[in-house]
């Protein structure tokens, strides 16, 4: 027995949002890499799951216990234009219950066609899949919420892009699917019973205790602004760029879902951009506050009818919101930056401290993390920051702003240890990692993973995994 406890409280809501749908049979499911912790964690039989009928449940060949398969529907604006979407080629098995009681929802990410395919073959290939696992565990690593990976098996079968891939899908283990694209199907497509029936669902799974109040609609709307706003400020603090920030990326759960163009910033530029096909940057580090705005803003939107029966009034409460959500994000932002350098209280000048630094950063082209390391443990040598017009006397002002809180250096030191990692997957790392992977080489990846498992390690030892790439990231959504 491999251990599933599956229930299927989504199947609950009105038909409109999902379609039953059963995995597409692949030749011959082999595992390339099980989540040991992950697994252990939802209360599964690792060993069982090791074998050919784990590798079998975990594709879709063979149902696991309790499993009623299902695609979801959902809409969204994909750079910035709107258009119907849904699970293309992904099915949920159902909510697997662990033995906390904690619900996570197990998705199969490239297991075949479904109604909502859109032209796609419904498939995945393991370059790709095996990308998301990578850096999935590498944001859990550096404490953001995130979805999880708890497999990649590879199918024996040949998936076509623009040459001839190996064939994988990825068991998502996701706190949930909801996205703001679900809401928008449901304003756009369904009723307003449809909308409540969906909103009154998210409250009950993830925000439990506003489930049942009077004015839960609007305190939906403020819950997943302020778990958005922590979200993107753990991003822009990470130097994670995530590259495809559609609505239907966006989670009510608070989670980074889709690891498709996403990379890791080496040199330090607003503009960083990796996806092959965001042209103009809408989706550059730089945007991903204000973008995470404007898909909130679709939120409030979509949940329009639910916030009081006249518009108008409905509008001026969705914006009250937003206006608040701004002024959060801007503060969840500065607290994580002050981590950075130390700053565990809050004076006047921070922010003109943090955008000095980053000023320097950039007209420099120094490395985002590397240079907070070096601020972490002092070494300057070699440092294109320490380069940069004005940097001593920042410097300076830098260590006097420490020294005037509570526990002084030594309590700057415990906070920026904890906020500034040694490690980061570094892109050429991760591409070192893919090739040899899909060679069915696998030690390169497996070493890159306990790397990164010490991200706050500073351990000498890793040193390498420190360098910057040679030559520019270009990403592709993994299709």
């Amino acid at each position: 027995m491999t251990g599933w406890n599956l229930e299927h409280s989504y199947k609950e809501l009105p038909q409109l949002f999902f379609s039953h749908q059963y995995p597409t049979p692949v030749r011959s499911p082999e595992t390339v890499i099980l989540n040991e912790p992950v697994g252990l964690h939802l209360g599964l039989n690792i060993e069982a799951l090791r074998g050919p009928d784990g590798a079998a449940e975990l594709v879709g060949n063979k149902l696991p216990p309790g499993a009623i398969p299902i695609a979801q529907a959902y809409a969204g604006h994909q750079y910035g234009h709107f258009t119907m979407l849904g699970d293309g080629r992904a099915i949920l098995l159902g909510e697997q219950i662990t033995p906390a009681g904690q619900r996570f929802d197990i998705q199969l990410k490239g297991a075949g066609k479904t109604p909502y395919s859109r032209r796609g073959d419904g498939r995945a290939a393991l370059g790709p899949m095996l990308r998301e696992y990578i850096i999935s565990e590498a944001m859990y690593e550096l404490g953001i919420p995130t979805t999880r990976s708890l497999a990649v098996v590879k199918t024996g079968e040949t998936v076509w892009r623009e040459t001839a891939l190996t064939g994988a899908v990825l068991v998502r283990v996701a706190e949930s699917h909801l996205r703001v694209g679900t809401f928008q199907f449901a304003a756009q497509y369904g009723h307003r019973a449809d909308l409540a029936a969906l909103a009154d669902y998210a409250l009950h799974r993830h925000y439990p205790r506003i489930d049942g109040s009077e004015d839960r609609y609007r305190l939906l709307l403020r819950e997943v602004i302020a778990r958005q706003a922590a979200l993107i400020a753990r991003w822009q603090a990470v130097g994670f760029v995530h590259g495809v920030m559609n609505t239907d990326n966006t989670a009510i759960s608070g989670e980074t879902i889709d690891y498709g163009p996403c990379a890791f910033m080496d040199t330090y530029d607003p503009a960083t951009v990796f996806s092959s096909i965001d042209h103009h940057g809408r989706y550059a580090y730089g945007n991903q506050p204000s973008i995470a705005l404007w898909n909130l803003a679709r939120f409030a939107e979509a949940l329009l009818p639910l916030l009081h029966n006249d518009r108008q009034q409905a509008v001026e409460l969705a914006q009250a919101e937003l206006s608040c959500g701004a002024d959060m994000f801007r503060q969840r932002w500065l607290a994580a930056m002050r981590a950075k350098l130390g700053l565990s209280n809050e004076e006047p000048e921070d922010e003109a401290l943090i955008t000095q630094l980053l000023a320097m950063m950039q007209s420099s082209g120094a490395d985002f993390t590397n240079s907070f390391l070096a601020l972490t443990v002092g070494q300057f040598d070699g440092l294109a920051l320490a380069e940069a017009t004005g940097f001593a006397e920042w410097r300076e002002r830098w260590q006097l702003r420490q020294e005037r809180q509570a526990g002084g250096k030594a309590e700057a030191e415990r906070v920026m240890l904890s906020a500034n990692p040694a490690v980061i997957p570094r892109n050429h790392r991760v591409e070192e990692a893919l090739e040899a992977a899909c060679q069915g080489d696998l030690s390169v990846m497996e070493r890159l993973l306990r790397v990164l498992r010490t991200s706050y390690g500073h351990a000498p030892e890793h040193a390498n995994y420190s360098e910057p790439s040679e030559k520019p990231c270009r990403t592709f959504c993994g299709t």
